[in-house]
This record gives C-alpha cells, structure tokens and sequence, in this order.
C-alpha cells in the first residue's frame, strides 16, 4: 500500500517548534506518512494568504492526499474544527475559510466537524489546535480512518468573500485575492468568469476608486514598461501586472480590495 502524502501549510514559520511539533506527532500515529511542506511563510494571520497558497500547491498533489492548513486567529473560540473530503483529496483546519478555495474546486462531497477526542492528543491546548486536534487527525486519516468516523456531518461552513464573485449588470465583482513576491495583483477572477471580456483587447477594470484600462496580454514581457497589464497567470486567475515592475506598489493595492471587471 502506498505510504500517505501529508501536506502543511501554516504562518508559523520556521523559527520556533510549532512545524517540528506537528510532523512529531504524525510520525509518531502514522510512521509512515510522507509530509510535504507546502509553506510555513503564510504572513501572521493571514487566512486569505493560505487559502490562496494552499489553492494553488493542492491540484499538483496525487489523487488522496490529506492537507493540513493552520492559520488560525480564532483557535480556542466556538470555531469549527473540520475535515472536508472532495472527489480527490482531503483537508483538515479551522473553518474559517482557510480550506475553502482549494476544497471548492475539487468538487466537495461531504464535511464533518472533528469533535471525537479518540483521534485527538490526550490533553488538546486551547492555543495549539495544530498539534493537538489537526496533526492527529490527518494521521488518523492516514492511517485509514474514515472522516465520518471524527465527528457529525456539517452542511453549512465559512464562506469567505475571496472565495466568491458576483455578478451585477455589465460588471463583475471581486476583489484581490493575494500580491505575490513580484508584485503582481491576483484577482479572485477566474479564467472562465469573464468569457465576455477577455475576447477585447482591452480590459476595463476599477481597483477600488481608480479605473484603468488595460491591454490584455499573454505573457509578461508583452507590457511596455512601466504599464500595467491583465493577463491570465499561472493559476488561472486574472492579473494585474507590470513587465519587470511591481503593480501593487505602482498602484497602491493590497490583498482584500475591492475590484470590478466591466463585462462587454
């Protein structure tokens, strides 16, 4: 039987021995996990970060692998502990939409709250739900444990706004979903939302109180310099970028702005 793929992702970077602790008691249940670090550089906090970075490192993994995010603000409050199982994989974290985006696109099945203390540590923190609730879990899954074994079925979970578009009239509604280490401003529009536009060679988009017309490129080098571009990245959202520039400096934007794409 081939060995279980775990995967962390979490803002608890490498300094202190939160990660060690996680992968300790993983091993420690399931022997032969195989954990892969997606990124312990989430910014503090940040859930609308991790989900992104988890979203985009997920569909590369092979069909069953268990994910764990920890970015968890709320750890210890009334929040949701949870286990989502899609067509392909699962996820296990906080409900607070942290999970979301990646589990969405993989066509969901079933969610169960983790409530069952047989698949937890014997004494659980209120301040370390990683260690104590979320790395046990996935290794019980690893192990063969059924998700409907951790606790009762959910029909209803965190929704965030990044995780959603609107349509209204002529225009789509969004917003940023991340800025990358290049600068380059990810929208939360998909590739497929906006058929209508992307035919025309320029795309109307307003970021926040500024409206900008911008050429639709394919690649980044076909930007003049210092011009803001739209193009599709690598993830399939739509960018807002700059041939060997920062848009978001540029343009003074952060992740969680509001965005509108004129539909023609």
């Amino acid at each position: 039987m081939r060995s279980a793929i775990i995967t962390l992702t979490t803002d608890f970077g490498l300094r202190d021995p939160y990660v060690a602790e996680m992968k300790a008691v993983i091993l420690g249940i399931c022997p032969e996990a195989r954990i892969v670090d997606v990124s312990h550089g989430i910014a503090k906090f940040d859930v609308r970060m991790g989900a992104y970075t988890l979203a985009c490192a997920a569909p590369y993994f092979p069909e069953e692998t268990i994910h764990v995010a920890v970015v968890d603000p709320s750890v210890g409050t009334k929040r949701h502990s949870i286990i989502i199982q899609t067509k392909r994989a699962r996820y296990v974290g906080p409900d607070n939409g942290l999970l979301i985006l990646a589990a969405s696109r993989e066509n969901i099945e079933h969610v169960y709250e983790v409530t069952n203390r047989e698949f937890m540590l014997p004494k659980t923190s209120n301040t370390f739900h990683g260690r104590d609730v979320f790395a046990p879990a996935a290794a019980h899954l690893a192990n063969g444990i059924e998700p409907n074994r951790f606790g009762p079925e959910i029909c209803k979970i965190t929704m965030p706004s990044y995780a959603k578009t609107a349509i209204r009239k002529n225009m789509l509604l969004g917003e940023i979903l991340h800025t990358d280490g290049f600068g380059n401003i990810i929208t939360n529009f998909r590739e497929e939302e906006f058929a209508s536009a992307k035919a025309a060679e320029k795309i109307k988009v307003k970021l926040e109180n500024r409206k900008l017309e911008l050429k639709r490129c394919r690649v980044y080098v076909e930007g003049q310099a210092r011009k803001p571009i739209a193009l599709i990245g690598s993830h399939g959202y739509l960018e807002i970028s700059v041939n060997k520039g920062n848009a978001a400096r540029m343009l003074g934007t952060k992740s969680g702005d509001k965005v509108t794409l004129y539909l023609r």
